[in-house]
Protein backbone atom coordinates (compact mmCIF):
# COMPACT_ATOMS: atom_id res chain seq x y z
CA UNK A 1 0.00 0.00 0.00
CA UNK A 2 1.53 3.34 -1.02
CA UNK A 3 1.50 6.14 1.54
CA UNK A 4 -0.56 8.47 -0.67
CA UNK A 5 -3.32 5.85 -0.95
CA UNK A 6 -3.44 4.90 2.72
CA UNK A 7 -6.42 5.75 4.91
CA UNK A 8 -7.15 5.02 8.56
CA UNK A 9 -10.30 5.00 10.68
CA UNK A 10 -9.90 5.44 14.45
CA UNK A 11 -12.86 5.07 16.82
CA UNK A 12 -13.18 6.88 20.13
CA UNK A 13 -12.63 3.60 22.01
CA UNK A 14 -9.20 3.16 20.38
CA UNK A 15 -10.20 0.67 17.67
CA UNK A 16 -8.18 1.13 14.47
CA UNK A 17 -9.15 0.06 10.93
CA UNK A 18 -6.69 0.61 8.09
CA UNK A 19 -7.55 0.65 4.41
CA UNK A 20 -7.12 2.35 1.06
CA UNK A 21 -8.26 5.89 0.31
CA UNK A 22 -10.77 6.68 -2.42
CA UNK A 23 -12.98 9.69 -2.91
CA UNK A 24 -11.60 12.99 -1.62
CA UNK A 25 -8.42 13.26 0.47
CA UNK A 26 -8.70 14.82 3.89
CA UNK A 27 -9.79 14.20 7.46
CA UNK A 28 -13.33 14.03 8.88
CA UNK A 29 -15.00 13.17 12.18
CA UNK A 30 -18.51 11.83 12.73
CA UNK A 31 -20.59 9.18 14.42
CA UNK A 32 -19.88 5.83 12.73
CA UNK A 33 -23.03 3.82 11.90
CA UNK A 34 -23.68 0.80 9.69
CA UNK A 35 -26.29 0.45 6.94
CA UNK A 36 -27.56 -3.00 5.95
CA UNK A 37 -29.04 -2.10 2.54
CA UNK A 38 -27.93 -4.22 -0.41
CA UNK A 39 -28.24 -1.34 -2.87
CA UNK A 40 -28.96 2.37 -2.88
CA UNK A 41 -25.58 3.76 -1.83
CA UNK A 42 -26.23 6.90 -3.88
CA UNK A 43 -29.51 7.56 -2.07
CA UNK A 44 -27.78 6.93 1.28
CA UNK A 45 -24.96 9.35 0.50
CA UNK A 46 -27.41 12.13 -0.38
CA UNK A 47 -29.86 11.58 2.50
CA UNK A 48 -29.55 14.71 4.71
CA UNK A 49 -30.40 12.54 7.74
CA UNK A 50 -26.76 11.35 7.66
CA UNK A 51 -25.35 14.79 8.43
CA UNK A 52 -22.83 14.30 11.25
CA UNK A 53 -22.35 10.59 10.53
CA UNK A 54 -19.97 8.29 8.67
CA UNK A 55 -21.62 5.29 7.03
CA UNK A 56 -20.34 1.72 6.95
CA UNK A 57 -21.95 -0.35 4.18
CA UNK A 58 -22.40 -3.98 5.26
CA UNK A 59 -22.87 -5.13 1.65
CA UNK A 60 -19.30 -5.86 0.48
CA UNK A 61 -19.34 -4.65 -3.16
CA UNK A 62 -19.91 -0.90 -3.56
CA UNK A 63 -19.67 1.19 -6.73
CA UNK A 64 -20.78 -1.55 -9.14
CA UNK A 65 -23.51 0.52 -10.80
CA UNK A 66 -21.82 3.91 -10.65
CA UNK A 67 -23.60 7.22 -10.06
CA UNK A 68 -26.24 9.10 -12.05
CA UNK A 69 -27.91 12.51 -11.59
CA UNK A 70 -31.44 11.08 -11.13
CA UNK A 71 -31.03 8.94 -8.01
CA UNK A 72 -29.98 11.65 -5.57
CA UNK A 73 -32.21 12.48 -2.60
CA UNK A 74 -30.99 16.05 -2.13
CA UNK A 75 -28.73 18.62 -3.77
CA UNK A 76 -25.48 17.12 -2.44
CA UNK A 77 -24.08 14.30 -0.26
CA UNK A 78 -24.26 14.98 3.48
CA UNK A 79 -22.35 12.03 4.98
CA UNK A 80 -19.11 12.92 6.76
CA UNK A 81 -17.33 9.81 5.47
CA UNK A 82 -17.92 6.52 3.62
CA UNK A 83 -16.54 3.11 4.66
CA UNK A 84 -16.71 0.00 2.42
CA UNK A 85 -15.16 -3.45 1.98
CA UNK A 86 -14.53 -3.45 -1.78
CA UNK A 87 -14.85 -0.47 -4.11
CA UNK A 88 -15.54 -1.24 -7.79
CA UNK A 89 -14.23 1.53 -10.02
CA UNK A 90 -15.54 0.01 -13.27
CA UNK A 91 -19.35 0.34 -13.05
CA UNK A 92 -21.71 -1.64 -15.28
CA UNK A 93 -25.04 0.15 -15.66
CA UNK A 94 -26.64 1.90 -18.63
CA UNK A 95 -27.75 4.74 -16.35
CA UNK A 96 -24.29 5.39 -14.88
CA UNK A 97 -22.74 8.76 -15.70
CA UNK A 98 -19.65 8.68 -13.47
CA UNK A 99 -17.83 6.51 -10.97
CA UNK A 100 -18.54 6.67 -7.27
CA UNK A 101 -14.91 7.68 -6.69
CA UNK A 102 -15.15 10.73 -8.97
CA UNK A 103 -18.51 11.70 -7.43
CA UNK A 104 -17.08 11.61 -3.91
CA UNK A 105 -14.01 13.57 -4.99
CA UNK A 106 -16.19 16.25 -6.60
CA UNK A 107 -18.23 16.62 -3.41
CA UNK A 108 -15.36 16.47 -0.92
CA UNK A 109 -16.39 13.18 0.74
CA UNK A 110 -13.54 11.17 2.30
CA UNK A 111 -13.88 7.40 1.81
CA UNK A 112 -11.98 4.23 2.71
CA UNK A 113 -12.06 0.74 1.17
CA UNK A 114 -10.39 -2.51 2.18
CA UNK A 115 -11.85 -2.36 5.70
CA UNK A 116 -13.11 -5.52 7.38
CA UNK A 117 -16.65 -4.14 7.50
CA UNK A 118 -18.00 -7.34 9.06
CA UNK A 119 -15.70 -6.91 12.07
CA UNK A 120 -16.45 -3.18 12.26
CA UNK A 121 -20.22 -3.79 12.09
CA UNK A 122 -20.07 -6.46 14.80
CA UNK A 123 -18.10 -4.05 16.98
CA UNK A 124 -20.65 -1.24 16.51
CA UNK A 125 -23.53 -3.64 17.09
CA UNK A 126 -22.05 -4.94 20.34
CA UNK A 127 -20.52 -1.72 21.69
CA UNK A 128 -22.88 0.83 20.13
CA UNK A 129 -22.27 3.58 17.58
CA UNK A 130 -18.97 5.39 18.15
CA UNK A 131 -17.47 8.70 17.16
CA UNK A 132 -14.76 8.12 14.59
CA UNK A 133 -12.11 10.01 12.65
CA UNK A 134 -11.25 9.08 9.05
CA UNK A 135 -7.97 10.42 7.72
CA UNK A 136 -5.89 10.15 4.56
CA UNK A 137 -3.19 12.57 5.76
CA UNK A 138 -2.46 11.84 9.43
CA UNK A 139 -1.72 8.25 10.50
CA UNK A 140 -0.56 8.87 14.07
CA UNK A 141 -3.14 6.87 16.06
CA UNK A 142 -2.51 8.68 19.36
CA UNK A 143 -2.99 12.07 17.71
CA UNK A 144 -6.13 10.92 15.87
CA UNK A 145 -7.54 9.42 19.05
CA UNK A 146 -7.09 12.72 20.86
CA UNK A 147 -8.88 14.54 18.02
CA UNK A 148 -11.87 12.18 17.92
CA UNK A 149 -12.30 12.18 21.69
CA UNK A 150 -12.47 15.96 21.56
CA UNK A 151 -14.97 16.03 18.68
CA UNK A 152 -18.60 17.05 19.21
CA UNK A 153 -21.12 14.20 19.02
CA UNK A 154 -24.75 14.18 17.87
CA UNK A 155 -26.49 14.57 21.24
CA UNK A 156 -27.51 18.15 21.96
CA UNK A 157 -26.62 19.49 18.49
CA UNK A 158 -29.07 21.10 16.10
CA UNK A 159 -28.00 19.67 12.73
CA UNK A 160 -31.22 20.68 10.95
CA UNK A 161 -29.84 24.19 10.46
CA UNK A 162 -27.15 22.79 8.13
CA UNK A 163 -29.50 20.89 5.79
CA UNK A 164 -32.76 22.87 5.56
CA UNK A 165 -33.69 25.02 2.58
CA UNK A 166 -33.07 28.75 2.94
CA UNK A 167 -36.24 29.80 1.10
CA UNK A 168 -39.59 28.22 0.11
CA UNK A 169 -39.96 26.40 -3.21
CA UNK A 170 -42.72 24.62 -5.11
CA UNK A 171 -42.35 20.90 -5.98
CA UNK A 172 -44.21 19.20 -8.87
CA UNK A 173 -42.01 16.22 -9.77
CA UNK A 174 -43.64 12.80 -9.49
CA UNK A 175 -42.41 9.22 -9.79
CA UNK A 176 -39.71 7.92 -12.13
CA UNK A 177 -40.43 6.26 -15.47
CA UNK A 178 -37.96 4.15 -17.47
CA UNK A 179 -38.67 5.99 -20.72
CA UNK A 180 -39.11 9.57 -19.54
CA UNK A 181 -37.33 9.77 -16.17
CA UNK A 182 -39.01 11.81 -13.45
CA UNK A 183 -42.31 13.30 -14.59
CA UNK A 184 -43.82 16.68 -13.78
CA UNK A 185 -47.35 16.16 -12.48
CA UNK A 186 -50.13 18.55 -13.54
CA UNK A 187 -51.72 20.21 -10.51
CA UNK A 188 -55.51 19.95 -10.47
CA UNK A 189 -57.92 19.59 -7.57
CA UNK A 190 -54.93 18.85 -5.34
CA UNK A 191 -54.50 19.03 -1.60
CA UNK A 192 -52.38 22.03 -0.71
CA UNK A 193 -49.55 20.76 1.51
CA UNK A 194 -46.81 22.71 3.26
CA UNK A 195 -43.75 20.51 3.88
CA UNK A 196 -41.33 21.55 6.61
CA UNK A 197 -37.77 20.83 5.46
CA UNK A 198 -35.77 19.40 8.35
CA UNK A 199 -33.60 17.55 5.80
CA UNK A 200 -36.28 16.36 3.39
CA UNK A 201 -35.70 13.59 0.85
CA UNK A 202 -36.86 14.20 -2.71
CA UNK A 203 -38.68 10.88 -2.93
CA UNK A 204 -40.93 11.95 -0.08
CA UNK A 205 -41.94 14.96 -2.16
CA UNK A 206 -42.52 12.72 -5.21
CA UNK A 207 -44.79 10.43 -3.21
CA UNK A 208 -46.78 13.39 -1.92
CA UNK A 209 -47.23 14.57 -5.52
CA UNK A 210 -48.28 11.07 -6.60
CA UNK A 211 -50.91 11.08 -3.85
CA UNK A 212 -52.44 14.29 -5.27
CA UNK A 213 -50.69 16.97 -3.24
CA UNK A 214 -49.65 20.43 -4.39
CA UNK A 215 -46.45 20.74 -2.36
CA UNK A 216 -44.59 23.81 -1.15
CA UNK A 217 -41.41 23.20 0.84
CA UNK A 218 -40.53 25.73 3.54
CA UNK A 219 -37.52 26.29 5.83
CA UNK A 220 -37.44 24.51 9.18
CA UNK A 221 -37.62 27.85 10.99
CA UNK A 222 -40.77 29.22 9.33
CA UNK A 223 -43.20 30.30 12.11
CA UNK A 224 -46.41 28.28 12.27
CA UNK A 225 -48.50 31.44 11.86
CA UNK A 226 -46.86 32.06 8.47
CA UNK A 227 -47.63 28.45 7.48
CA UNK A 228 -51.28 28.77 8.52
CA UNK A 229 -51.51 32.05 6.58
CA UNK A 230 -50.91 30.02 3.40
CA UNK A 231 -54.14 28.11 4.23
CA UNK A 232 -52.81 24.58 3.65
CA UNK A 233 -55.00 21.47 3.68
CA UNK A 234 -52.22 19.70 5.57
CA UNK A 235 -48.67 20.06 6.91
CA UNK A 236 -45.91 17.51 6.45
CA UNK A 237 -42.98 17.14 8.88
CA UNK A 238 -39.90 15.73 7.15
CA UNK A 239 -37.01 13.50 8.08
CA UNK A 240 -33.72 15.03 9.15
CA UNK A 241 -30.44 14.48 11.02
CA UNK A 242 -29.41 14.02 14.61
CA UNK A 243 -30.98 14.74 17.96
CA UNK A 244 -34.54 16.16 17.84
CA UNK A 245 -34.48 17.83 21.29
CA UNK A 246 -32.30 20.84 20.32
CA UNK A 247 -34.63 21.70 17.41
CA UNK A 248 -36.82 23.73 19.77
CA UNK A 249 -38.18 26.12 17.13
CA UNK A 250 -39.69 23.18 15.22
CA UNK A 251 -41.23 21.72 18.38
CA UNK A 252 -42.92 25.04 19.18
CA UNK A 253 -44.18 25.45 15.61
CA UNK A 254 -45.70 21.96 15.61
CA UNK A 255 -47.54 22.75 18.87
CA UNK A 256 -49.04 25.78 17.13
CA UNK A 257 -50.22 23.69 14.18
CA UNK A 258 -51.85 20.78 16.02
CA UNK A 259 -55.61 20.93 15.96
CA UNK A 260 -55.64 23.60 13.24
CA UNK A 261 -54.56 21.46 10.27
CA UNK A 262 -53.89 17.73 9.61
CA UNK A 263 -50.25 16.77 10.24
CA UNK A 264 -48.14 13.85 8.95
CA UNK A 265 -44.55 13.26 10.11
CA UNK A 266 -41.77 10.92 9.02
CA UNK A 267 -38.57 10.03 10.96
CA UNK A 268 -37.27 13.24 12.61
CA UNK A 269 -40.72 14.74 11.98
CA UNK A 270 -42.17 11.83 13.99
CA UNK A 271 -39.79 12.50 16.88
CA UNK A 272 -40.50 16.25 16.83
CA UNK A 273 -44.23 15.52 16.91
CA UNK A 274 -43.72 13.38 20.02
CA UNK A 275 -41.71 16.14 21.68
CA UNK A 276 -44.37 18.72 20.83
CA UNK A 277 -46.82 16.68 22.91
CA UNK A 278 -44.54 16.93 25.93
CA UNK A 279 -42.97 13.54 25.31
CA UNK A 280 -39.33 12.49 25.47
CA UNK A 281 -36.84 10.90 23.10
CA UNK A 282 -33.75 8.80 23.79
CA UNK A 283 -30.70 7.66 21.84
CA UNK A 284 -30.59 4.10 20.55
CA UNK A 285 -27.50 1.93 21.01
CA UNK A 286 -26.64 1.71 17.32
CA UNK A 287 -29.76 3.02 15.60
CA UNK A 288 -31.72 1.59 12.70
CA UNK A 289 -30.08 2.04 9.30
CA UNK A 290 -31.05 -0.15 6.36
CA UNK A 291 -33.79 -1.44 4.10
CA UNK A 292 -34.90 -4.57 5.95
CA UNK A 293 -36.46 -3.53 9.28
CA UNK A 294 -39.67 -5.45 10.21
CA UNK A 295 -42.48 -3.26 11.55
CA UNK A 296 -45.96 -4.38 12.64
CA UNK A 297 -49.00 -2.21 11.97
CA UNK A 298 -51.00 -2.71 15.18
CA UNK A 299 -54.30 -1.80 13.46
CA UNK A 300 -54.03 -4.67 10.96
CA UNK A 301 -51.34 -6.92 12.51
CA UNK A 302 -49.62 -6.90 9.13
CA UNK A 303 -45.82 -6.82 9.05
CA UNK A 304 -44.10 -4.35 6.74
CA UNK A 305 -40.46 -4.54 5.67
CA UNK A 306 -39.24 -0.97 5.95
CA UNK A 307 -36.32 1.31 5.21
CA UNK A 308 -35.01 3.21 8.23
CA UNK A 309 -32.35 5.74 9.17
CA UNK A 310 -32.47 7.10 12.69
CA UNK A 311 -30.54 7.00 15.94
CA UNK A 312 -33.21 8.31 18.35
CA UNK A 313 -36.64 7.02 19.37
CA UNK A 314 -39.78 8.32 21.09
CA UNK A 315 -40.66 7.11 24.59
CA UNK A 316 -44.40 6.32 24.40
CA UNK A 317 -44.86 6.28 28.18
CA UNK A 318 -43.87 9.96 28.27
CA UNK A 319 -46.78 10.91 25.97
CA UNK A 320 -49.31 10.26 28.78
CA UNK A 321 -52.16 9.20 26.52
CA UNK A 322 -51.93 12.12 24.08
CA UNK A 323 -51.04 9.66 21.29
CA UNK A 324 -51.43 5.92 20.78
CA UNK A 325 -48.88 3.48 19.43
CA UNK A 326 -49.75 2.37 15.88
CA UNK A 327 -46.56 0.65 14.69
CA UNK A 328 -43.82 -1.24 16.53
CA UNK A 329 -40.36 -2.49 15.51
CA UNK A 330 -40.28 -6.29 15.78
CA UNK A 331 -36.51 -6.41 16.37
CA UNK A 332 -36.32 -4.28 19.51
CA UNK A 333 -39.97 -3.26 20.20
CA UNK A 334 -39.22 0.46 19.76
CA UNK A 335 -41.88 2.94 18.62
CA UNK A 336 -42.40 3.09 14.84
CA UNK A 337 -45.71 4.95 14.60
CA UNK A 338 -48.04 7.25 16.53
CA UNK A 339 -51.56 8.59 16.12
CA UNK A 340 -52.83 11.50 18.16
CA UNK A 341 -56.01 10.87 20.11
CA UNK A 342 -57.72 14.28 19.90
CA UNK A 343 -56.50 15.96 16.72
CA UNK A 344 -55.86 14.78 13.12
CA UNK A 345 -52.16 13.95 13.16
CA UNK A 346 -50.01 10.82 12.79
CA UNK A 347 -46.39 9.89 12.21
CA UNK A 348 -44.03 7.01 11.49
CA UNK A 349 -40.38 6.53 12.39
CA UNK A 350 -39.51 4.66 9.20
CA UNK A 351 -39.42 5.73 5.53
CA UNK A 352 -42.50 4.77 3.44
CA UNK A 353 -41.01 6.62 0.45
CA UNK A 354 -37.95 4.32 0.35
CA UNK A 355 -36.06 4.31 -2.92
CA UNK A 356 -34.93 1.83 -4.20
CA UNK A 357 -37.27 0.13 -1.73
CA UNK A 358 -39.04 -1.58 -0.01
CA UNK A 359 -42.47 -0.08 -0.81
CA UNK A 360 -44.66 -1.88 1.75
CA UNK A 361 -45.71 1.36 3.46
CA UNK A 362 -46.65 3.56 0.47
CA UNK A 363 -50.26 3.51 1.71
CA UNK A 364 -49.38 6.10 4.35
CA UNK A 365 -49.38 8.92 1.79
CA UNK A 366 -52.95 7.98 0.82
CA UNK A 367 -53.82 7.91 4.52
CA UNK A 368 -52.63 11.51 4.75
CA UNK A 369 -54.79 12.63 1.82
CA UNK A 370 -57.83 10.84 3.32
CA UNK A 371 -57.20 12.69 6.57
CA UNK A 372 -57.11 16.02 4.72
CA UNK A 373 -60.24 15.12 2.76
CA UNK A 374 -62.05 14.11 5.96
Amino acid sequence: MTKDKKAVLVLEDGSVFEGISFGAPGERTGEVVFNTSLSGYQEILTDPSYKGQMVVMTYPEIGNYGVNPEDVESWKPFVEGFIVRNYNGVPSNFRSRQTLDSYLKKNGIVAIEGVDTRALTRHLRDQGSKMGILSTKDFDVKRLLKKVRGAEGLVGRDLVQFVTTRKPYHWTEGSWDLKTGYKKKPIKKSFKVIAYDFGIKRNILRNLVNAGCDVTVVPATMPYKDVLAKKPDGVFLSNGPGDPEPVTYAIENIRGLLGKVPVFGICLGHQLLGLSLGGKTYKLKFGHHGGNQPVMDLDTNKVEITSQNHGFAVDTDSLKGKAVLTHVNLNDKTVEGLKLTKVPAFSVQYHPEASPGPHDANYLFERFTKMMKG
